[in-house]
């Protein structure tokens, strides 16, 4: 790709750990995310959805958790994300904070909560921010959401973009397609990046682009790209917790890396557990009153 509308970043600081050792008795900011960016160093966020689970990545060192519109897929039994609602999202969210200590936390901004007005965007951004006490808030579209991350943003909203394949419209794309293929494509991902960025977004994700462009928006881009389908060359990587542990059935994503099989792991200490039942042998004398 040519002709890039994003201007370089610059990268003046030598590398340091900002997020993994140097913050530990406070939560991790957005600062603290523009200060890994100027020191090339990479970070991971995991979506989370409850306060136990939350708990664990935190203690894991894990510098960023989504609370993800996701959870429709996931946990909610959900086809899309299409159907969560903002009262589902603080809930979800609220959990969350209360399950960790440091992981900055951010909070979708479900389909129908933003997209008519910026005044309804601010509504609905403002009910996470109080009610559930998240620190940030994410919401989908490049150059079409420009006005209204300006406006969360100009009311003290920190704004974590989303462009590329944006799962909320997975109607109006007729599934889940790789975006930015093709020049036109590609200068419209470039475009949308460059306009989050000046609209003051913190960060932005780029879900199911190709790897060369994904390099070439982080490569020119003043703020934290997070890649999801967009290759190894993004300042971090997310990935919904079921599918990384291993929880989903059936096919995952191709960008999926499975670090654990959970989802083997429970069926068995269920069966394990009700074969006890049956046979007696659970509960034992050591786990009876006397």
């Amino acid at each position: 790709m040519n002709a890039s509308p994003l201007q370089p970043a610059q990268t003046q600081d030598a590398p340091t750990n900002t997020l993994y050792g140097g913050v530990t008795n406070r939560r991790v900011t957005v600062r603290d995310l523009a200060k890994a960016k100027r020191n090339g160093e990479r970070w991971a966020m995991l979506t989370a959805y409850d306060a136990l689970t939350a708990g664990v990545f935190d203690e894991a060192g894990i510098p960023v958790l989504l609370v993800g519109d996701s959870a429709g897929n996931c946990h909610l039994g959900y086809e899309t994300t299409v159907p969560v609602t903002m009262d589902q999202m603080v809930m979800m969210s609220a959990a969350v904070v209360r399950g960790t200590q440091r992981s900055l936390i951010v909070a979708d901004l479900p389909f129908g909560s933003y997209q008519e007005s910026p005044a309804q965007a601010m509504h609905n951004a403002a009910r996470l921010m109080k009610e559930a006490g998240v620190h940030a808030v994410k919401l989908e579209g490049g150059e079409r959401s420009a006005r209204t991350i300006e406006l969360l943003v100009e009311a003290g909203i920190p704004v974590m973009a989303h462009i590329g394949l944006t799962p909320q419209s997975v109607h109006a794309y007729g599934g889940y397609p790789v975006q930015g293929r093709g020049d036109e494509a590609a200068h419209q991902l470039l475009r949308d990046a460059k306009a989050v960025q000046q609209a003051g977004a913190f960060s932005v994700v780029l879900e199911a682009v190709p790897a060369e462009l994904a390099t070439e928006v982080t490569a020119h881009s003043a703020i934290p790209t997070v890649g999801i389908g967009g290759g190894p060359g993004t300042d971090a990587q997310v990935l919904v917790w079921t599918d990384f542990a291993g929880m989903t059935a059936g096919r995952v994503p191709k960008f999926v890396k499975q670090y654990a099989n959970l989802r083997q792991t429970l069926a068995q200490a269920a069966g394990e557990f009700a074969a006890d039942v049956r046979e007696g042998t659970f509960p034992g004398p050591e786990h009876s009153f006397q």
